[in-house]
């Protein structure tokens, strides 16, 4: 991870994580990049406070202390593939806020949906997800891939408080119905 110094703060290239995907993904959660204690961890949603594994665990009814393996085994299980929109960028700490948009490199989605015919649905975690995902890779996808549907759902981070835990799961209820197994 290369640094440079502004000031009194770093500011970090960051690289984002393979997909997790299977054959038969019909969903896609999209997030922006990995959190500084997700990018140590090496783990999507690693940070403690991040609720997105126990609304998964709450959805699917799996254990939510499932060791990280297993709880990636249990979204390929439900239809589910992760990934994120960037996969590179400059940041100062975590906060989508902080990303240098300079710096950014998306992943290749239309190679993902060719790999991964099935998904028809791509859910956002969180607005800046949506933001940057409309903004720079919608617009280099072509007709091909115009049957998917979007849909953007709170962010799971503690960044975002102003919505309580069960309110976050009503929401995020909606995968369930369009996950197909």
């Amino acid at each position: 991870m290369a640094s440079k110094i502004y000031g009194e703060c770093t500011m970090s290239a960051i690289n984002g994580f393979a997909p997790i995907a299977s054959n038969n993904a019909s969903v896609l959660i999209l997030g922006s990049m990995p959190s500084e204690a997700s990018l140590l961890r090496q783990q999507y949603y690693g940070h403690p406070r991040n609720v997105f594994w126990p609304i998964m665990s709450a959805l699917f009814g799996s254990d939510p202390e499932l060791c990280y393996q297993r709880r990636k085994e249990m979204l390929m299980e439900n239809g589910i593939a992760v990934w994120d929109v960037l996969q590179s960028c400059n940041r100062m700490g975590s906060s989508d806020s902080n990303i240098k948009l300079a710096t950014i490199k998306t992943n290749d989605f239309a190679a993902f949906f060719d790999d991964y015919r099935c998904i028809k649905r791509v859910f956002f975690n969180g607005r800046m997800a949506e933001k940057l995902y409309q903004k720079r890779i919608l617009p280099t996808l072509n007709y091909r891939f115009s049957y998917l549907e979007y849909h953007c759902l709170p962010s799971t981070s503690p960044a975002y408080a102003s919505l309580k835990f069960e309110q976050k799961i009503e929401a995020w209820k909606v995968i369930k119905q369009h996950v197909v197994k």
